[in-house]
């Protein structure tokens, strides 16, 4: 698929799910604007190794100041945004009776409202243009619950049921909005979880191990670069009438 002229946007995008995304969309022709903090310098020259314009902005997700500022960067220094990546996200495990206010809130804040936001303040422009794809990184915890995550499950549900509400009112239109569902990826957020087994006496290759079979029956990690390969096929005009979709990649988690 050609995106050649087409500009994205993926917020948590130097590293893990988010830089995977990323690259496809670059590697197709796409113009990317990438969200986040870490090695910007190094997702950005990883990036400009296809050939297309790249560009950053620090808007911290959780707050819509930031947010409108850097969705009118976009259209302004690169003239469209055609094409939204929500992917940024925080997690915190703990039960419920004790999960901190103050995570709590940054997690809806981040993980959900930014979702709202960045989509609320896209909409237009890529109406005025006639088109537009927004892909919204949810998770198999859209899908169903672990315990321990509240705030996550919670807003990653809300996005799943965001990106229906979206997608039924560009029904008529060519735009789409669809959410993707990744089960585990070796992201900086999943090496946490495997580092606290490990510190808990299990070795790397068990704690990896004990990680996936909890959940996801293939025993194999969901990669960056197969979830950018769905992004793309859902940036396309084979997806035109995928609308509304939370579309699982998780290894077989959700169909137990």
């Amino acid at each position: 698929m050609n995106l050649k002229g087409k500009i994205a946007l993926v917020t948590g995008a130097t590293s893990g799910i988010g830089l995977g995304i990323a690259e496809r969309l670059a590697a197709a022709g796409a113009q990317v604007v990438i969200n986040g903090f870490g090695d910007v310098a190094g997702a950005l020259a990883e990036l400009g190794r296809h050939g297309t314009r790249v560009g950053h902005h620090p808007a911290d997700m959780a707050d819509p100041a930031q947010i409108a500022e850097m969705i009118a960067y976009v259209e302004r220094e690169f003239g469209a945004l055609d094409i939204l990546v929500n992917n940024a996200g925080i997690q915190h495990v703990e039960a419920v009776e004790d999960f901190p206010v103050e995570r709590w809130n940054a997690i809806i804040a981040i993980n959900l409202s930014a979702v709202f936001h960045t989509t609320r303040l896209a909409l237009p422009g890529m109406r005025r243009r006639g088109w537009g794809r927004i892909l919204n990184i949810a998770s198999t915890h859209g899908l169903v619950a672990s315990a321990g995550k509240s705030a996550y499950v919670a807003a990653k549900h809300g996005v799943v049921g965001l990106t229906k509400s979206v997608a039924l009112e560009t029904a008529t239109t060519p735009i789409t909005c669809n959410a993707i569902c990744p089960g585990w990826v070796l992201t900086p957020l999943v090496q946490q979880q495997i580092d606290a087994r490990v510190a808990a006496g299990a070795s790397p290759e068990q704690a990896r191990h004990d990680l996936l079979a909890e959940k996801q029956p293939s025993l194999e990690f969901v990669t960056p670069a197969q979830l950018g390969e769905l992004a793309l096929f859902l940036c396309s005009e084979a997806a035109a009438q995928v609308r509304g979709a939370a579309w699982n990649m998780d290894g077989g988690w959700v169909a137990q």
